[in-house]
């Protein structure tokens, strides 16, 4: 991979976000001149400011089809990896004009500028595991299964795929130099996390405040990983598609965690909070008008058998490398210098396991 992105101009969009920060980090350590385009972030403190992002970082909203236009034009990106987005279902029952404007016709915009940029790049579009119809939990998910969407996040990400799909039929087909592919991850955990709504956070405040934990969903079942996983499938297949064969890896994309991974809510956070210290647990009152898939898992067949990607980290390891990140943060630790080790690491760890792209 850093002989596809050293030198390599890179647009992120959603760079201030939780995995946007992770891979911008990522690029510029393989060598890319990393271009962001992104909102404020949306927490304080946040892994953004915390590990100190080297991008070139312009804010904006992808609803702004002009200025979203201007930025991919200046930055004439070799590669785009579009994150930006509404990304909370609860958020999106509060606002679902906003989530289907930010998370539709924000693609739509990304995908447009590109076009209207006319030359060879490299789209990876970052949707979501919660694209796929809810199938009760008879079977993971898999990339031809139909796409669906009860609450206005899961829809709005499904509808986000049909527009990346009908881009890449009707305007980036054989003979265009623009190949887009999307991909879809599960429950993504990691140091530097800080939303709302969100396990993980919600564990880290609970403990430093010493007040117990409220699990909304005690069982809900996710395909829990951590974020270095996805990121390393994102970067693998924009590698794949800027190869010689990149056109046959232009379709979308699952990236989850073995089945090792695939755990409840109560179950994750009992070992997070035995790792960072104990805070009680509590089940706290259900929504029922605002509906969550009870379970929920993805299968990566395809990613194994035609990119040779694989997870590479165990739950168990996830959690400690995501709460020692936090420690750590706590502590006063150069979170910069901290994020790296942690990708060296996983990336020491890819290569024993024989990872292609490591």
């Amino acid at each position: 991979m850093r002989a596809t992105f050293a030198g390599k101009r890179v647009l992120v969009t959603g760079h201030t976000g939780f995995k946007g920060s992770w891979l911008c980090t990522w690029l510029a350590e393989l060598g890319a001149e990393v271009f962001g385009y992104a909102k404020d972030p949306t927490s304080t403190p946040n892994v953004f400011t915390l590990a100190k992002v080297a991008a070139d970082d312009v804010r904006g909203d992808v609803r702004d089809a002009a200025a979203v236009v201007k930025r991919v034009t200046e930055v004439k990106p070799d590669f785009v990896f579009h994150l930006a987005a509404q990304p909370l279902v609860r958020a999106s029952y509060d606002d679902p004009v906003e989530t289907f404007a930010t998370n539709v016709l924000g693609t739509v915009h990304v995908l447009d500028a590109v076009r209207q940029l006319a030359r060879p790049c490299v789209v990876v579009i970052v949707t979501t595991d919660k694209v796929y119809e809810d199938t009760g939990g008879v079977y993971a998910a898999r990339e031809t299964d139909p796409l669906g969407g009860s609450d206005p996040y899961s829809a709005s990400k499904a509808c986000a795929e049909i527009a990346t799909s009908s881009y890449v039929r009707s305007f980036f087909g054989a003979g265009s130099p623009i190949l887009v592919a999307s991909a879809r991850a599960g429950n993504v955990i990691g140091g530097g996390d800080f939303a709302v709504d969100r396990l993980v956070p919600d564990i880290v405040r609970a403990v430093q405040a010493k007040r117990p934990l409220e699990l909304r969903h005690p069982n809900a079942v996710r395909p829990w990983q951590h974020v270095l996983e996805p990121l390393s499938g994102y970067l693998w297949l924009a590698a794949r598609l800027a190869g010689s064969e990149g056109r046959a890896f232009a379709e979308g994309w699952n990236f989850g965690p073995s089945t090792e991974g695939v755990r409840t809510v109560r179950e994750i956070a009992e070992r997070a909070t035995d790792v960072l210290g104990k805070s009680p647990i509590v089940v706290g009152e259900q929504d029922a008008l605002r509906h969550e898939m009870a379970s929920l898992t993805l299968t990566t067949d395809k990613a194994r058998r035609r990119l040779g990607w694989t997870p590479v980290w165990t739950i168990d390891r996830a959690i400690e490398e995501t709460m020692t990140w936090y420690r750590a943060s706590f502590a006063g630790e150069d979170m910069h210098a901290y994020t790296l080790r942690q990708i060296a690491d996983y990336v020491r760890d890819a290569g024993a396991a024989s990872a292609p792209w490591a």
